[in-house]
């Protein structure tokens, strides 16, 4: 279970709200269109594994980050907010919802999107990838047990946000988001505990009779 906790906590993100880096890509794209590949680039993978879990088919996945980025790119002569981030997921949720609405259907394998959200900064032996495949598993298959919110703030710290660009993606105060996470970093820590040793059988008392009986 701790792996799996550690890698929510872990979940360090590439820039944050108000990074000068981010902020110049996407000023340079608001100038230039062409100039969008960049942020593209920087964010296509944690789109594309955000929609993933949320959507559970690879081509439906791959699908809607296309639709994430495209309506990001016609909407970004609009982009006004604090992170770019946290505005491209809130495209990313809404052509998620859009997704299910639609198609009429939620992820009918989860667990399988796991084995193809391998994270591409780890190399090591089979042995290490095998576990890290079963802890990716095992999170997806208890993040179906937490409430919505709780789990789109999950989803979005494994994604990379901050609580400070969750909470501007949800208009909540990061107060409000640290209490939802608290709580759903309880309830996964309730659904991921191994399950207690069973206790050693207790002997019938009069077996225990019988038993004195014979050393006697």
């Amino acid at each position: 279970m701790e792996p799996v906790i550690k890698e929510l906590r872990n979940a360090a993100p590439r820039g944050f709200a108000g990074d000068p880096e981010e902020a110049e890509l996407v000023a340079l794209a608001q100038r230039n269109p062409t100039a969008f590949a960049p942020l593209y680039d920087r964010y296509f993978t944690l789109v594309f594994r955000y929609c993933y879990r949320r959507l559970g088919h690879p081509e439906d996945a791959a699908d809607a980050t296309a639709i994430v980025f495209s309506q990001a790119l016609a909407a970004l002569s609009r982009y006004r907010r604090a992170s770019f981030r946290s505005w491209l997921f809130a495209i990313a949720h809404n052509v998620v919802v859009d997704f299910h609405r639609v198609r009429g259907r939620h992820p009918e394998s989860p667990l399988a999107a796991a084995d193809h959200l391998s994270d591409d900064s780890r190399e090591g032996s089979p042995e290490l990838s095998a576990l890290a495949a079963d802890s990716r598993r095992t999170l997806i298959a208890a993040l179906s047990h937490l409430s919505e919110d709780q789990r789109r703030i999950v989803e979005y710290r494994l994604a990379g946000l901050t609580t400070p660009e969750i909470a501007d993606l949800l208009d909540r105060s990061v107060g409000a988001v640290k209490i939802t996470q608290h709580r759903a970093y309880a309830r996964l820590r309730l659904l991921l505990a191994p399950p207690l040793p069973s206790a050693p059988p207790i002997s019938h008392p009069a077996h225990l009779a019988h038993v004195a009986g014979d050393r006697r």
